[in-house]
């Protein structure tokens, strides 16, 4: 069973393209909590830490439809390798800044702006390949593969990203950061797609780029399972995002300590590998389904965060949260690339990402001002209800309920034993 588990790691292709995603894991973990306390070094202000994560989604949300359409007019992995190239350049600058003492938040803001735009123009694309590297049968255990080796190296980074802050500062995280950026390239030129079908057309104009959005949207809008997920992820990472990567960091600061919030974030991706390794065996016909359930988890840190911010409690939440929700990461992954054609899946993608990374801006730049408000520890338990809420309405869908997997058949060896 584990060998065929293990049985994409077979193929160069998807070997190349999961030591890209990893490596590039690896540096975000880490810069996450760098940036954060940057910010919080430099002024304070959960506010100004917003502003600054916020531009980033924002402008990321702004450029994914063209990103999507773009991947579906050239070669997926050279767009991969130019946008990496271009985030290591900006983050680059940004470690060059906290590390000189010259960093401003409205600097960061506008470098925090062109990392998202650079990431808005790969991320379609590196969802997107994964159908070109291998055969359909092998997707739910690349999907959940890639999963398992993204998630661990998140595990590494936020601790070792808390104990690079707690001991040299901010700056050293992002430098880490910006050198995965290119490292990620040059595994992602390593990459050989096999070469389209011909096919004879007769000589006519090639549809524009905002041809190919519109034909991402029919797609996209045909598919009610597809948009009353993303309406509900709209809300739920909006929850998410702002209330653990912005409220989060300050009610560390404030009880667990910088060191420990980064083995708190690392349960969480601790239990996301566990998640995949569950999830790569699974045989269920109503996946999605299952995946939707399993969202409803994502509630518990935010509520632990806002009734009980101990070390041994939140540890317990965000593993719990990161097991649960990755079921649904691995269910999403391969339900797209099961019912959508492959030659629209990267547009297809960037209307997902768009219309679930929608509301994230805006939670991340609201969430402090509310938090200062109403207090951080209720904003937090309201941040968990509107997450159940989100879960309740997307399973409101049939569609959702009933979609069913097309389970791989089995291999004459395994129906013999």
């Amino acid at each position: 069973m584990m060998r065929e588990s293990l049985a994409p790691l077979r193929l160069p292709a998807y070997r190349a393209w999961l030591a890209g995603r990893t490596v590039s894991a690896l540096g975000n973990s880490i810069a996450s909590i760098a940036l954060a306390f940057a910010v919080l070094d430099l002024t304070g202000s959960a506010r100004d830490l917003g502003l600054v994560v916020g531009s980033r989604m924002l402008v990321n949300v702004l450029f994914l439809l063209f990103g999507g359409a773009l991947a579906d007019r050239m070669s997926k992995n050279l767009l991969m390798v130019g946008s990496s190239v271009a985030a290591f350049a900006s983050q680059a600058i940004v470690a060059t800044l906290v590390l000189t003492g010259t960093a401003t938040v409205p600097l960061l803001i506008l470098l925090a702006a062109v990392n998202g735009m650079v990431g808005a123009l790969a991320a379609p694309a590196s969802a997107a390949i994964l159908p070109q590297l291998v055969p359909p049968e092998l997707r739910q255990q690349a999907n959940a593969v890639g999963r398992l080796c993204y998630n661990g190296a998140q595990i590494i980074g936020a601790p070792v990203g808390g104990v690079v802050v707690a001991a040299v500062g901010s700056g050293w995280g992002l430098v880490a950061d910006a050198c995965t950026f290119l490292l990620a390239a040059l595994c992602f030129l390593l990459i050989k797609l096999p070469p389209a079908p011909a096919v004879e057309t007769p000589v006519q104009k090639k549809p524009g780029v905002l041809h190919d959005m519109r034909v991402g949207w029919t797609e996209f809008r045909s598919r009610t399972w597809l948009w009353a997920v993303v309406i509900g992820f709209c809300v739920v990472n909006a929850s998410l995002v702002g209330g653990i990567m912005v409220l989060g960091p300050v009610i560390a600061d404030a009880t667990i300590g910088r060191q420990a919030w980064g083995f708190v974030l690392a349960a969480e991706t601790v239990g996301m590998m566990l998640g995949a390794l569950i999830a790569m065996r699974l045989r269920v016909r109503r996946l999605l389904l299952l995946g939707v359930v399993c969202t409803a988890f994502e509630a518990l840190p935010l509520f632990v965060l806002g009734l009980r911010p101990q070390v041994f409690f939140l540890i317990g939440a965000f593993f719990v949260a990161g097991l649960m929700i990755e079921q649904f990461g691995i269910a999403w992954e391969t339900t797209m690339q099961e019912h959508v054609p492959p030659d629209k899946l990267a547009r297809v993608y960037s209307y997902d990402m768009v219309g679930s990374w929608l509301a994230i801006p805006a939670g991340q730049v609201a969430v402090g001002p509310i938090g200062e408000a109403l207090g951080v520890e209720q904003t937090l338990i309201g941040l968990s209800v509107l997450v159940v809420l989100a879960v309740v309405g997307m399973l409101c869908s049939r569609d959702v309920r009933h979609l069913e997997h097309k389970l791989p058949e089995p291999r004459v060896e395994e129906s013999l034993a």
